[in-house]
C-alpha cells in the first residue's frame, strides 16, 4: 500500500480543488437529467455514446488545466494571444452560452428545491430564492466559499450515488410493460437526443476555461503553485468521478423505468417530483428524504459553480478586451452574477413548464460550438508558450485528432438531420 509523505500530503490538499469543483459543474444536468433520461427511454443502447462522448472530450478539458500550470495564466489569455478576433469569438460563445446554460441549470434545481421543501406551488418565486442565494454566496466569499461548499456537496452526492447504484443492482430493473417497444436511436428523434446528451457529457467543451481559471485561483488562495503533474492528478480525479457517475445514473434510468412506460414530465418541479418519487419507490420509502436532499445538492453544486464559472470567465474576456492583461476587475465578476441571474430567470420563465426543451436546446448549442474550441485548445498547448516537456504526450494528441474528427462529425450530422432531415 502506497502511503503519501506528510509534505506530499499537504501538497496534494493545497492542489485539490479545480478537479472537484469540474466535477461539480459536470454532475447536474447531463447526469441527473440526461443521462437518467437515455437509460429511462433507451436502456443501455446510448452508453456507448456516453462513453465515447468523456473519451473524446477529454484531451480539450484536460488542456485546460494544462495550460494554466504550464504558462501561469488562463486559456482565455491564451485565446487573447492567438488575436482578438479568437477572444471575440469566445466572447461571443460565452454570451449565447450564457443564459442557456444557466437557466437550464436552474431550472432543473430549482425543481428538486421545491421537491426537497414541499413547496412546489412557489414556482418562479423559488427560482428567484435560489439565484439570490447562489449570487449572495458567490459575492461574500467567492473561490473559498465555493471551494468549500463543493467538497461538502460532492462527498454527499458521490456516497449517496453510489449507494443508490449499489442498491439498484440488488434489485434489479423492473418489469417491462406488456408490448413494450424498444425505440429506434437511429431515427431523427434518437438523433436529436443523442447530441443533446453528448453535448453536456461530461459538460460543455467550452467551459474548459473555466479548470484554468480555478486552477489560477486555487494558486492564489493557497500561495502554491504545483507541479504539471500535481494539477492533471486532481484534474483527473474529477474527470474520472464525473465519467463513472454518468454510467451509474444510466443504469439507474435503465434499471428502475426503461420498459415501464413511465414518461418523465417536462415541468422543473413534476421531473424532480416524478425522480425522486421513482426512486423512492424503487429503493423504498426510507430513502425518500435521502433521495431528495442528495439531487438537491447535486444540483445545487452545479447551480453555484455554473454562475461561478461564467462571472469569473466574462471578467478575464473584459479585463483583456478594455483593461488589460494585469487588471482585476471585481466589479466585472459581481455585474455578471446579476445580469446572468436576470437573464437566466427571464429564459425559465420563457420556456415555463417546457425543461426537458429548454435543457435539449442548452446542449444541443454546447455541442455545436464545441468543435471550435476543441480546435483552438490543441493548438495552444502545442503553441510556443508551453515548453516541450509539457505538451501533450503522443497518445494525447491523436486522441485530440479523433476527438475534433468526432465532435465536427457529430455537429455536421445533426444539422443535416435537422434541417434536410434523414
Amino acid at each position: 500500500m502506497v502511503i503519501m509523505k506528510p509534505a506530499a500530503l499537504t501538497r496534494f490538499f493545497k492542489t485539490l480543488g479545480p478537479g472537484i469543483l469540474f466535477a461539480s459543474t459536470a454532475i447536474g444536468v447531463s447526469h441527473l437529467v440526461q443521462s437518467t433520461r437515455a437509460g429511462a427511454d433507451y436502456g443501455f443502447a446510448l452508453i456507448g455514446f456516453v462513453i465515447a462522448a468523456n473519451l473524446f472530450k477529454y484531451p480539450f478539458f484536460e488542456y485546460g488545466s494544462r495550460y494554466a500550470s504550464a504558462t501561469g495564466e488562463s486559456i482565455i489569455d491564451g485565446y487573447a494571444r492567438i488575436g482578438r478576433w479568437m477572444l471575440l469569438v469566445y466572447a461571443a460563445i460565452t454570451v449565447v452560452s450564457m443564459f442557456l446554460v444557466t437557466s437550464a441549470v436552474g431550472a432543473v434545481t430549482s425543481g428538486f428545491l421545491q421537491n426537497l421543501f414541499g413547496i412546489s406551488s412557489w414556482g418562479m418565486n423559488a427560482t428567484a430564492i435560489l439565484f439570490a442565494v447562489c449570487v449572495g454566496l458567490l459575492l461574500m466569499g467567492s473561490y473559498r466559499a465555493l471551494d468549500t461548499l463543493v467538497k461538502v456537496i460532492g462527498a454527499v452526492l458521490l456516497i449517496s450515488t453510489l449507494i443508490a447504484f449499489g442498491l439498484a443492482l440488488h434489485l434489479g430493473p423492473e418489469t417491462m410493460a406488456e408490448g413494450f417497444v424498444a425505440p429506434g436511436i437511429w431515427d431523427e428523434s434518437g438523433i436529436l437526443f443523442i447530441i443533446a446528451l453528448m453535448g453536456w457529457m461530461p459538460t460543455a467543451v467550452d467551459l474548459s476555461a473555466w479548470n484554468s481559471l480555478w486552477t489560477i485561483e486555487r494558486i492564489r488562495q493557497t500561495g502554491y503553485r504545483p507541479t504539471l503533474k500535481e494539477t492533471l492528478a486532481d484534474f483527473n480525479f474529477g474527470y474520472l468521478v464525473s465519467a463513472l457517475l454518468a454510467l451509474c445514473f444510466v443504469t439507474l434510468g435503465t434499471y428502475m423505468l426503461y420498459g415501464t412506460g413511465i414518461e418523465l414530465p417536462q415541468g422543473s418541479a413534476g421531473f424532480a417530483s416524478a425522480v425522486v418519487g421513482i426512486y423512492t419507490n424503487y429503493i423504498g420509502e426510507w430513502s425518500h428524504i435521502i433521495i431528495a436532499a442528495s439531487a438537491f445538492s447535486i444540483m445545487f453544486g452545479t447551480c453555484i459553480a455554473v454562475f461561478d464559472g461564467y462571472a469569473r470567465s466574462s471578467q478575464r474576456i473584459f479585463e483583456l478586451l478594455f483593461l488589460g492583461k494585469d487588471a482585476n476587475s471585481r466589479i466585472i465578476y459581481n455585474s455578471t452574477l446579476l445580469i446572468t441571474a436576470c437573464g437566466a430567470f427571464a429564459v425559465i420563465a420563457f420556456f415555463s413548464d417546457r425543461m426537458r426543451e429548454l435543457v435539449d436546446l442548452a446542449t444541443t448549442v454546447s455541442f455545436l460550438v464545441a468543435p471550435v474550441i476543441a480546435v483552438v485548445n490543441f493548438r495552444l498547448v502545442l503553441g510556443r508558450m508551453i515548453p516541450l516537456e509539457k505538451r501533450p504526450p503522443v497518445w494525447l494528441q491523436m486522441l485530440s485528432w479523433i476527438g475534433i474528427m468526432f465532435l465536427t462529425g457529430f455537429a455536421i450530422y445533426y444539422l443535416y438531420v435537422r434541417f434536410i432531415g434523414l
